[in-house]
């Protein structure tokens, strides 16, 4: 993220205390979070969180959040994508690999040359468009972004926006094609009974994660370290985790706050003033993967709503929702492709942006 020593003049929000700042950012948040639940966004406690942060940020606010609990919150959302991989998805991409390959490597020519185009033509800055254009994976985008240099209040804008377009679209294409049952009244247990000896590994791993990663010099090292120490647990040792959604709600909550309050007025404007060319790319995003998606149905028969979810360039979250609601829907092919391109684009996703950053600059 962007120095915290950014700190805005003294107008707006800073001319208050910080206590009654921070009970704006919340008034703000629960308000904007509650409108996009009822919409039914996706990723509605990040974005939310994010954009009240934004509104909050540009408004003079000085508030910002310790570093430990930004940290804290990668590692929650390490665990999350660790325990969503299962030896059956990896069963699935052995069977039909070569129509995995295919699919995540057309996809990630697609949005690395569009990353390119945004970079070359000067639309972001450095790496931002590639970081910003890379399919699914968002906030592990956004946090490896920042640990490779690239603005990452810009890189959210694209992600987030993406993930945005993408599921709308999916719903309208879900809902037209075929008679799916509404989604389910009932929302998510938000306070479960604490399973004790999951929920202390959960907090073991993001700590041990965390230093390891850090130790280690990898890349956003919160993330990526309490990520590979929970797959190889999990998957290797058979470790469950238990991550309620108060937590996830917290977590996703500081990282959108964390993104959102280090927006300034000029790069605010500068964003709005790219939004014409960011939506574009996103656009051709959807269209590149509609595209590979009527080949696997007319190359694999492959069902044409499967297809068009497996391959839709949006959140793993939203896209499993909208999957599951449509009984038509092969689960498994969806989530297995899915995950097969987060996994590529979170291990190659620095070579390329490097790659393409050496290009920009020749």
């Amino acid at each position: 993220m962007p120095s915290p020593t950014e700190v805005p003049e003294e107008t707006g929000l800073a001319r208050l205390p910080r206590v009654v700042q921070w009970i704006v950012l919340l008034g703000v948040t629960a308000v904007v979070s509650a409108v996009l639940v009822l919409a039914k966004f996706p990723a509605e406690f990040l974005i939310g969180p994010m954009i009240a942060a934004v509104l909050v940020g540009v408004n003079g606010a000085t508030i910002r959040l310790h570093g430990a609990s930004f940290n804290a919150a990668q590692g929650v959302i390490g665990v999350l994508v660790a325990a969503s991989i299962s030896i059956g998805i990896f069963s699935a991409f052995l069977d039909d690999w070569y129509i995995f390959l295919a699919a995540v490597v057309g996809t990630l020519i697609a949005s690395s040359a569009l990353g390119w185009l945004i970079s070359t033509w000067k639309i972001m800055p450095g790496t931002t468009g590639v970081w910003g254009s890379a399919p699914g994976a968002s906030t592990a985008m956004v946090l490896m972004a920042d640990a490779f240099g690239a603005d990452a209040r810009l890189v959210a804008v694209m992600q987030y926006l993406r993930v945005i377009l993408v599921s709308i679209a999916a719903t309208i294409v879900s809902k037209l094609w075929v008679a799916a049952p509404a989604l389910p009244v009932d929302g998510p247990l938000w306070f479960p009974p604490i399973d004790w000896v999951p929920f202390l590994s959960t907090v073991a791993v993001v700590v041990a994660g965390g230093l390891g990663g850090r130790a280690l010099r990898l890349p956003a090292p919160f993330f990526l370290g309490t990520f590979s120490l929970a797959v190889a647990l999990h998957l290797g040792g058979g470790v469950s985790f238990q991550l309620p959604e108060w937590l996830l709600a917290i977590s996703y909550t500081v990282i959108g706050w964390t993104i959102g309050l280090n927006f300034t007025r000029p790069i605010l404007i500068r964003a709005m003033r790219t939004l014409p060319q960011i939506i574009a790319s996103i656009l051709a995003l959807m269209a590149v993967c509609g595209a590979i998606a009527w080949i696997l149905v007319q190359v694999f028969d492959i069902d044409p709503l499967t297809a068009y979810l497996a391959t839709s360039p949006g959140g793993l979250d939203s896209v499993a929702i909208i999957a599951a609601a449509s009984k038509t829907v092969d689960m498994s092919f969806v989530m297995s492709l899915q995950l097969a391109r987060f996994l590529m684009v979170l291990l190659f996703g620095p070579a390329i942006s490097k790659l393409v950053a050496r290009h920009v600059r020749e």
